[in-house]
């Protein structure tokens, strides 16, 4: 694989850090089976895209995403907690009507950003190339973002969503309202989700009303390959393991399409997704043969 391969797959991987960030505040802190990243992801592009090529300041337009991505997400919680609709049920409903509201926004199926101005064009100015230029800014980007929600989780709102995920009766015997725990918890999550919807759009040049199709199981694997390889033993950890999930997932899905021996290819993709999660899944109990029998799964 060529270093503008690596490079690239690398720059992917960031961008769906951002991705795993969200999936691992909704599936792992308030315990939220959420599917909503399906068309949220794609919502943050098309927001994005229609509003940079109508004229908005990029940063702005990738504002409007996460605001956008933001309501998807209130929306999924407030089926769920108002309504009382089960929450894989909720996230799912809201997933298949924003595929129309994506068309919405959109008006057709994609939007070009080619030769528009993006969050990333001034990159273009500098001396180094775009493709090194690039990881270098979106690992800034997600950095902060990944210190940003540290901050949050460690704060005492963020300690009473963590409560209303781990033992929501509990929570609530003390005082914590978790139905809005739940709704500001899955905001924030699809925000997440949405503004890398936006920078995914600016980087690849255009908008599609399709680009959702598997981001949760993207995320999903980031998720659990990263907590296979950094164990999550404080929000830090858990945190950097999405991110180090997301670049090695990349990374790894990029080898095995660019392996000859192997003979994959693009159409592939979904087939190695799929290894790669279950091997995620599969490598910490070899890693201790042990672990099945202490939970109760061993043989008696």
């Amino acid at each position: 694989m060529s270093l503008i391969a690596f490079l690239g797959a690398v720059e992917v991987g960031l961008i769906f850090g951002l991705v795993a960030l969200g999936v691992f505040l909704s599936f792992r802190v308030l315990q939220f089976p959420d599917l909503t990243v399906d068309g949220s992801f794609p919502m943050g592009a098309a927001v994005a895209a229609v509003l940079i090529v109508g004229g908005m300041n990029p940063y702005l337009a990738t504002c409007a995403a996460a605001l956008g991505g933001g309501v998807a997400g209130l929306v999924t919680a407030w089926l769920n907690v108002r309504l009382k609709i089960l929450h894989l049920l909720a996230s799912i409903l809201v997933m298949i009507a924003l595929y129309s509201v994506n068309l919405r926004i959109m008006g057709r199926p994609n939007v070009a950003l080619l030769g528009e101005e993006t969050v990333f064009k001034p990159l273009e100015d500098l001396a180094i190339p775009s493709y090194v230029a690039l990881p270098i800014v979106l690992l800034v980007m997600v950095i902060i973002a990944k210190l940003i929600l540290d901050r949050f989780l460690n704060s005492e709102i963020g300690l009473a969503m963590r409560a209303t995920g781990t033992n929501p009766r509990m929570a609530r015997a003390n005082g914590i309202n978790t139905g809005y725990m739940i709704l500001g918890g899955m905001a924030l999550s699809n925000a997440f989700v949405a503004v890398a919807g936006a920078l995914f759009a600016q980087s690849q040049g255009a908008a599609d009303v399709t680009l959702g199709v598997g981001v949760i199981v993207v995320g999903l694997a980031a998720v659990i390959g990263g907590e296979a390889l950094v164990t999550p033993k404080t929000i830090f950890r858990a945190t950097v393991a999405c991110i180090v999930g997301s670049i090695l997932y990349r990374v790894a899905v990029a080898l095995a399409l660019n392996a000859d021996f192997i003979g994959l290819k693009a159409q592939d993709l979904n087939l190695v997704t799929a290894v790669l999660v279950v091997l995620a899944m599969v490598l910490p109990g070899a890693r201790n043969p042990l672990k099945s029998v202490f939970t109760g799964g061993g043989d008696k």
